[in-house]
């Protein structure tokens, strides 16, 4: 008796982990901190952990928000240039 993997055959879904242009080290770390509060966060279950963690996760929020205005500001700078008037 065949299957409909036999039949049919396998696909692929689609790649979950695309790598992203303003992804870099400062954010990765940003990320692993405000993992590392939420684990203590659960643990503990006080007030201050409680911040802590809200404290790590704006932080992890605003890194990838930051890089991408400060590329997208410099592609503004470029493209918005003025060519030297000829006198």
């Amino acid at each position: 008796m065949e299957t409909a993997q036999d039949i049919y055959g396998m696909t692929k879904g689609p790649c979950r982990h695309k790598e992203k242009w303003w992804w870099n080290e400062d954010i990765a770390e940003a990320v692993r901190e405000k993992k590392v509060m939420y684990g203590k966060w659960k643990k503990e279950n006080t007030k201050e952990t409680r911040m802590e963690y809200k404290k790590s996760r704006q932080n992890a929020k605003s890194y990838p928000f930051s890089m991408q205005t400060r590329s997208l500001a410099g592609e503004l700078s470029l493209s918005c240039a003025r060519p030297a008037a000829d006198g």
